[in-house]
């Protein structure tokens, strides 16, 4: 039988047989040029994360998480500005993190429209301190967003500190997520994995 009188159904299987190991092999040197930094398909990735919210000051915002059967870690609860609130949280619990030689992270999101922010945990004396980065999602859309360190601003409840020194990779302990958008109400973060990359070419030094 020649290509030619084959029937449609019987291409298109001979051609994925011979597609689909060059689909596997792009996404292996993809993986090995982003080296994962956390995703969620071990049953275990759970126990690595807590919640973090308000509370501990007295406000009253609700966030929790989850991880989902197909790998996704949520991020959801409503957001309360009563009593001084005005965040929720969620973070991986301090170990040393696979940062190195990051020049920048990549994060798989799905957002509802507001916006988030990314946190770099050091060690440091002073309480409440990261370093912070902005993620405005898209509402339902699946986005990649790249955060070069150099975007990432040290804070201290909030309040960003111009003269704290740049952040320093190889000390990053933690990485977490937070909402305070100072918007009362419901939210939803999804995470599907987090990846470290080099400096891209538009990047300043």
């Amino acid at each position: 039988m020649s290509l030619l009188s084959a029937s449609p159904g019987f291409v298109r299987r001979v051609t994925s047989l011979f597609l689909f190991p060059l689909m596997i092999s792009g996404i292996s040197r993809a993986d090995d040029k982003h080296p994962v930094v956390f995703d969620f398909d071990a049953p275990k990735e759970a126990q690595r994360w807590r919640p973090v919210n308000d509370g501990v000051m007295g406000g009253r915002s609700e966030g929790a998480f989850r991880v989902s059967p197909d790998g996704i870690l949520k991020f959801y609860g409503n957001l309360s500005l009563e009593n001084r609130g005005g965040f929720a949280s969620v973070r991986s619990r301090t170990t040393e993190l696979e940062l190195p030689q990051a020049e920048a992270l990549l994060i798989r999101v799905r957002g509802d429209g507001r916006s988030y922010y990314c946190n770099l945990y050091v060690p440091s004396k002073r309480i409440a301190y990261s370093y912070r980065a902005k993620i405005d999602t898209k509402a339902g859309r699946w986005q990649e967003v790249r955060l070069p360190l150099t975007s990432f601003r040290a804070t201290w409840f909030g309040r960003t500190l111009p003269d704290a020194p740049k952040i320093d990779a190889k000390n990053v302990r933690a990485l977490g997520f937070m909402i305070a958008d100072k918007k009362a109400g419901p939210f939803k973060l999804e995470v599907d994995w987090i990846r470290a990359a080099g400096k891209a070419a538009s990047e300043p030094s």
